[in-house]
């Protein structure tokens, strides 16, 4: 299958197979991304950079963007992807380990389901969330 970036659709790929082609928006890839890394035992949220943060709240940033994308950097270069997760772990896991497992997940999930190569996956611990007292 071949694989090319079509820049003029804002970084989208396309797959020509013979029959047509499918492209899968930055965005796509991002969701699954972060969907993947929230399925992990002691990922709390992710999270946005301040910008992105101060952008939202002034309704600058598109109301349709999923919550999923939040903190979800993806890179795509002729069908590699590289991935920048920006994550909150939940208080008494272990980072390392914690972490390894996301990468682990996002990198089988990105190339399950869209078929590209996973290059990185890169994590940025922003916070780390305590546990309620009940």
């Amino acid at each position: 299958m071949d694989k090319e970036t079509d820049k003029s659709k804002n970084g989208c790929i396309t797959d020509a197979d013979g029959l047509g082609t499918v492209k899968i928006a930055n965005d796509v890839v991002a969701m699954i991304a972060g969907l993947a890394a929230m399925e992990v035992d002691g990922v709390s949220a992710m999270s946005g950079n301040i910008t992105d943060e101060l952008m939202g709240k002034v309704g600058i940033t598109n109301i349709v963007m999923k919550k999923q994308t939040k903190g979800v950097k993806v890179d795509i270069l002729e069908g590699t992807v590289s991935v920048d997760l920006a994550l909150t772990l939940e208080y008494g896991y272990n980072i390392r380990a914690t972490c390894n497992k996301v990468q682990e997940k996002v990198k089988s999930a990105l190339e399950t389901m869209t078929g590209f190569e996973v290059s990185d996956v890169n994590i940025r611990i922003i916070g780390i969330r305590m546990q309620d007292n009940k």
